[in-house]
């Protein structure tokens, strides 16, 4: 099985599926701090003993479960821990592999395999989303693709590969149908409520205000909402700019949906000189306007002209 073409077919759940060309990860919800680091390496394209490292490399009392795949040549190496199942068709046989919390993990090498499904969240259902490389959250996934369930909803905009979060990526070989920018998290979910019951992250100005994100925040020089609202309307931050770096209504911040339930997402809306954003471990990133990105707690969002937003736990 050639590992240049490492598409998979997924249902989705609650897991974070990390999806390279030679490798493939899976992680239990509680693993959302590993996830970015994990995604850069396998997205480099980091095999079996470079991702496995990294996944114990602070030890695995504290990393409950996970999935790694990888494949080269004609030998599938799996290795599991925790809650996890894994089956490999091997001509007209099925080997079953299943994670055990209480070993170090339970590991198999396979020559030949045709077909591997891993299931880690309920039984096993109809698949309805595809990814080649990039990240999801799931509840099985099949590679080579199986089949996808119809849904009933409309096709989302893909050129190329969109990253509509930050952390969730599709490939190119869904629908194209361009309808403006994609809606954060996963489709299908229902969007965030406009005010959440708690902030999902603290935003710390350069100038020393502090923010909760429980609904959608607007910043710029002189930030108005797009159109009249009563008790959810956004709050808007005033900043100010010297050199008009930032724009009046430079970006929006607010909590996620889907994907990112229980984060806060950024979108760039269209500013003027653009907006950085420095994750934790990661190199700084231009916003493309339109395109919201998940914020991880220590984010530093970079508006120019000397105002920076610190991303805070609540």
């Amino acid at each position: 099985m050639s590992t240049s073409s490492m598409a998979w077919s997924f249902r989705r759940g609650d897991w974070f599926g990390v999806f390279g060309p030679r490798a493939a990860v899976v992680l239990p919800p509680s693993e959302r701090s590993r996830v970015a680091a994990l995604w850069e390496l396998v997205d480099d394209g980091g095999g079996f003993d470079e991702t496995l490292d990294a996944l114990i490399s602070s030890g695995l009392r504290a990393l409950t479960g996970f999935v790694l795949v990888s494949t080269e040549g004609d030998v599938t190496r799996v290795v599991i821990r925790g809650a996890a199942r894994a089956h490999l068709a091997v001509g007209d046989e099925v080997l079953h592999v299943e994670g055990d919390a209480a070993t170090t993990w339970v590991e198999r090498s396979v020559p030949g395999m045709t077909r591997i499904r891993i299931e880690v969240d309920g039984e096993a259902d109809a698949l309805d989303g595809l990814v080649d490389t990039g990240l999801v959250r799931l509840a099985c996934a099949e590679h080579p693709p199986a089949e996808v369930a119809p849904t009933a909803e409309e096709p989302r905009s893909v050129e190329a590969e969109i990253d509509h979060d930050g952390l969730t990526r599709y490939p190119a070989t869904e629908p194209v149908e361009l309808l403006g920018p994609p809606a954060p998290g996963i489709p299908g979910q229902p969007p965030a409520p406009p005010v959440t019951a708690r902030p999902v992250a603290r935003l710390v100005f350069s100038d020393g205000e502090t923010v909760p994100v429980d609904r959608t925040v607007l910043v710029g020089r002189a930030p108005e909402p797009a159109r009249s609202t009563t008790d959810d309307a956004p709050r808007l931050v005033s900043v100010t700019s010297p050199h008009h770096e930032v724009s009046s209504t430079h970006l929006e911040i607010k909590p996620g949906a889907g994907a990112d339930h229980g984060a806060a997402v950024v979108t760039d809306l269209g500013s003027t000189n653009g907006t950085v954003v420095v994750q934790p471990g990661l190199p700084p990133e231009d916003l493309r306007p339109g395109v919201t990105v998940q914020l991880v707690p220590g984010a530093l969002v970079d508006l120019g002209d000397g105002v920076t937003i610190e991303v805070r736990d609540p």
